[in-house]
């Protein structure tokens, strides 16, 4: 009897959201897994005329906790080709755009994809969530005012042969972390949960032409809406069926798959600046010049799931609310004094952690933030936090003195949504 293993190493991940499947490369290190929440009854009495007491215990299954899933991605940032789209072309214009850049939609409240751009179509406040232009694409985070987003569907097809598809159904994206390894390429660890994790090789037909209404899928029945179809003619492209159609090919999803296998759109943090400008706050410069050797910028939706408890049956989760929105991150500097302007205000950063520890009459200050991911000029991402809380850096006593120091990136009111702004640039 042969057994067929699966390894990570042959694993693709593709991402559905709006009738649009994307192509995403991930780094090795993927999760997702769903566990149950159970609880139990004991006996505890005294014991019997006879001597005997009963110490017996149950348990019970009593719902799915929500699935957690996290994988990482490179930073990587392109100019479309202007191809037709549904052709796996990002946009229809030489506009700039990102291979990860569904995931910021997502999770920054995008509801619609029309265009190449992604938005905000139900109780919109404000303009795209990605605005995509010809040097540079943003993403913000006004439309992230949310009780709940939308979902997509994460598939991860494993295995090079007797492939199997792993559905993440009704995914969130909860948190994305950007670590500044000095040696390293510029990443994102993306983490979120979804309803269920679903085996989904069952509802997959494998073919070299689009399925019609009288194919069947791998567990014998008959291809319905939301099969998957791995196209063997095109190294198993991953689609979606969205329309069955009597007698002719089935309407599937769309995808965006332009420059994945690019070499020339990664980003090395080696290159990576910081912009500081306190201007805003009483005591501080309106620029310090800080050298960083590490860091880290971390952003979180705080998402939970609810989940019905009934008894009799095993719940699974109904849907995911929002929390607080938390934007944080820390970076690390050598000790250093420009001794030019001992005479005067320095910039460096010992002149920095002074000006931040002498402000004891400001409870909350104001620090405009930006860091250039990948340098000052060329192929980058740029993280400007225009009103960040700096806290007062603390020493670490190694061979050279470093300061490290954290920050809250803070709205400019207290229900206000411009926290941060990100935006890649070729």
């Amino acid at each position: 009897m042969a057994t067929q293993l699966y390894f990570s190493r042959d694993t693709k991940c593709y991402i559905e959201f709006k009738d649009v499947v994307w192509e995403m490369p991930i780094l090795d290190g993927f999760s997702f897994s769903q566990a149950n929440n159970t609880s139990e009854i004991t006996l505890s009495e005294m014991e019997s005329t006879g001597g005997a007491s009963r110490r017996g215990r149950r348990a019970f299954n009593d719902s799915l906790a929500a699935g957690e899933w996290s994988f990482s991605t490179y930073v990587r940032p392109f100019t479309a080709d202007g191809a037709a789209l549904g052709t796996g072309s990002a946009d229809t214009a030489a506009e700039v755009h990102a291979v990860e850049e569904v995931l910021w939609a997502m999770m920054a409240g995008s509801d619609t994809y029309t265009g190449a751009a992604f938005t905000r179509t139900t109780n919109a406040v404000s303009g795209p969530v990605i605005t995509p232009a010809g040097s540079s694409s943003s993403v913000t985070f006004a439309e992230s005012n949310r009780s709940t987003f939308q979902t997509g569907n994460i598939y991860f097809v494993l295995g090079d042969a007797n492939r199997t598809v792993i559905k993440l159904k009704d995914v969130v994206v909860n948190e994305a972390s950007i670590d500044f390894e000095i040696d390293g390429i510029a990443t994102i660890n993306w983490s979120g949960q979804c309803s269920e994790v679903l085996d989904f090789g069952g509802s997959t037909i494998e073919d070299t032409a689009i399925p019609v209404d009288t194919d069947t899928t791998r567990d014998g029945g008959t291809v319905a809406v939301g099969d998957v179809w791995l196209d063997t003619d095109d190294n198993y492209r991953l689609y979606v069926l969205t329309t069955i159609n009597s007698g002719a090919a089935s309407s599937h999803t769309t995808y965006v798959n332009e420059d994945i296998s690019a070499t020339d759109n990664f980003i090395r943090n080696r290159l990576t600046q910081l912009s500081i400008d306190g201007s805003a706050t009483t005591g501080l410069l309106g620029s310090y010049d800080l050298t960083l050797t590490g860091g880290n910028i971390t952003i979180s939706n705080n998402v939970t799931y609810i989940t019905p408890e009934e008894l009799g049956v095993v719940n699974v989760p109904i849907g995911h609310v929002t929390g607080a929105r938390s934007m944080s991150g820390s970076f690390t500097c050598y000790l250093a004094l420009d001794t030019t302007s001992m005479a005067g205000a320095g910039t460096k950063s010992r002149d920095f952690f002074e000006d931040i520890r002498n402000l004891t009459t400001t409870v909350t200050n104001s620090v405009d933030l930006t860091f250039k991911i990948g340098g000052g000029s060329g192929r980058r991402l740029e993280v400007n936090f225009p009103t960040a809380h700096v806290e007062i850096p603390t020493h670490s006593i190694e061979d050279v003195i470093s300061l490290e120091t954290n920050f809250q990136a803070l709205p400019s009111a207290i229900d206000g949504t411009n926290e941060v702004t990100l935006t890649y640039k070729v």
